[in-house]
């Protein structure tokens, strides 16, 4: 092997690490966000303290991908679809830490919950992220596939996310003028339902990403969106 394939082997061999890191990183926030799921339904405080532990995991996944791609650019100077590559990687890397946040945040109330008076709301709740897990599952196939279908697809689901989580809104409001008491625990179920909307939006951005990277144009028409219940009192704080 001459010098020239030596180094166009390496190159591949590097951008391929950057896919690799990034399937492990949507890995483990795809479990952190079932496991949340698991957690809260079964009211286990034990399940959302893992969640919350492998939170260092995607964090430390963020820096390495970050690093790795400062390298690509200082050394490899890629252009075209490489440059769009590495750009990606980036930016979804960034969403990835923020639905893992997002699912240590739901952890985290979780935890608060188990010792007060089941919400049959957790219910949708479920129904709510099982569907956003099934988005980031599926937008991760088709980053690692550069299948544009499959990313439009993703993109198309983020309207059901906001209509459950309206129909969720509107169910925990009942709950709560039911019975006085029942306003601490639904508060804390009103804010992971916005938790769990706010990841839908992330696995969005990264079907954008996708799309980004798949076809050289960032997409320009609004994503579809309904949701009555995104007020500014409900927006997710970074803890």
């Amino acid at each position: 092997m001459n010098n020239a394939e030596h180094i166009v082997k390496s190159y591949d061999s590097e951008l391929s690490e950057l896919d690799n890191a990034i399937s492990r990183m949507g890995g483990i926030t795809e479990s952190m966000l079932a496991r949340s799921s698991e957690a809260l339904v079964k009211r286990d405080a034990s399940l959302a303290s893992d969640v919350i532990h492998d939170d260092s995991q995607v964090d430390a996944l963020e820096h390495e991908i970050n690093a790795h791609v400062n390298r690509l650019l200082a050394l490899r100077q890629p252009m075209a679809d490489d440059l769009r590559a590495v750009i990606s990687s980036l930016k979804i890397s960034s969403d990835l830490e923020r639905i893992g946040d997002l699912s240590k945040n739901i952890a985290k109330r979780t935890i608060t919950l188990s010792s007060s008076t089941p919400i049959g709301a957790v219910h949708t709740i479920q129904r709510m992220t099982s569907l956003v897990q099934s988005m980031v599952h599926n937008v991760l196939d088709a980053f690692l596939e550069r299948d544009e279908e499959k990313a439009n697809d993703v993109r198309a689901q983020d309207e059901a996310v906001d209509q459950l989580h309206t129909s969720l809104f509107r169910e925990l409001l009942t709950y709560m003028m039911e019975d006085p008491r029942n306003i601490t625990p639904c508060t804390h179920l009103l804010f992971i339902a916005k938790n769990v909307e706010r990841a839908g939006d992330h696995a969005t951005n990264i079907a954008e990403s996708v799309l980004f990277l798949v076809t050289g144009v960032i997409p320009d028409n609004d994503r579809p969106k309904d949701d009555a219940a995104n007020f500014a009192g409900l927006e997710t704080q970074k803890d």
